[in-house]
């Protein structure tokens, strides 16, 4: 039942719902163990709160409570996005509706940068300099918007360095911890 208001809650895109709901409200899972699952789920095939709600049946309930995850979170959407689907047939042309989707794009667009924001807090703890994951993200940014970069290029070679940097200063201090 949960997923199915979580999904119902955020058409369109769920990671803003989805983290205030796990964390903050039902407080199912930490922070920290969010931002990791939310990271699992992006690496796996499909879709990331699909995913999410995966891990999180089966952590809790196993395959059973997996399996329930999947249903509530898809059930019922999919059910509103074939009605919807006819209803747009219909009045695609109409000037209300394309405004309204307008509309849409640019609340989603508020709500995952909203989102950024909360998770970036989680970057304390991160062995790169924060000055360093803030300028990679505008980098990021400034490579796909300016200068047209495909996202696949750009998250490989941004999203490489960083991991490599990343393994590099793990490894750097677990040899000094090391070493007596």
């Amino acid at each position: 039942m949960s997923f199915t208001l979580l999904a119902l809650q955020g058409f369109g895109g769920v990671l803003a719902v989805v983290q205030r709901e796990m964390v903050e409200r039902k407080r199912w899972l930490t922070q920290k163990e969010f931002i990791e699952d939310w990271a699992v789920a992006q690496v796996m095939p499909g879709p990331n709160v699909v995913n999410l709600s995966l891990m999180i049946g089966d952590r809790y309930f196993g395959l059973r409570g997996a399996m329930t995850a999947l249903a509530g979170i898809l059930t019922v959407p999919l059910l509103l996005v074939l009605c919807l689907a006819v209803l747009h047939s219909h009045y695609a042309n109409h000037p209300g509706v394309a405004g309204a989707l307008r509309g849409m794009a640019a609340v989603a667009a508020g709500l995952i940068a909203a989102t950024g924001i909360k998770l970036a807090s989680a970057l304390r703890n991160h062995p790169l300099p924060g000055w360093f994951s803030g300028a990679a993200a505008v980098l990021c940014v400034a490579m796909l918007v300016v200068f047209k970069v495909p996202l696949a290029w750009t998250l490989l070679l941004l999203g490489g360095t960083c991991v490599g940097l990343t393994y590099r200063i793990l490894k750097t201090r677990s040899l000094e911890a090391a070493t007596p």
